[in-house]
């Protein structure tokens, strides 16, 4: 017998997002105007955000981590990404999560990110 708290290999770690909503793309480009204050590139394409959720009544919840636990805005980024979705047309509430599972590293950047910092 498993423990159901510990993910087996194969297990999915990041929630898939709802791609097929109407509004998702609009959340993208909302969250693409918060910038990591250390690094010159929005959270998305760095590959912090790992989840945006969007239900039937247009609440958008977000799971995103950050590139370490020590980040100095590890308390306003969250805020952040809820200020920039909220007045998006149509959203009714935003929720931010951090989460630190699966742990972020420089492989989740977006190609753009990585020609950006340089590392391709």
């Amino acid at each position: 017998m498993t423990d159901m708290a510990t993910p087996e290999e194969g297990d999915l770690l990041i929630i898939p997002s709802s791609v097929d909503h109407p509004l998702y793309e609009q959340v993208v480009e909302a969250i693409r105007s918060v910038y990591d204050p250390e690094i010159p590139v929005n959270i998305y394409d760095l590959g912090l955000v790992y989840t945006i959720g969007i239900d039937d009544e247009n609440s958008v919840s977000v799971i995103m981590t950050l590139t370490a636990p020590g980040c100095p805005v590890a308390g306003e980024m969250p805020g952040w990404v809820a200020e920039a979705i909220e007045p998006l047309p149509g959203v009714k509430q935003v929720d931010v999560d951090l989460t630190w599972e699966p742990p972020w590293g420089m492989d989740m950047m977006s190609d753009e990110a990585k020609l950006e910092l340089g590392f391709m």
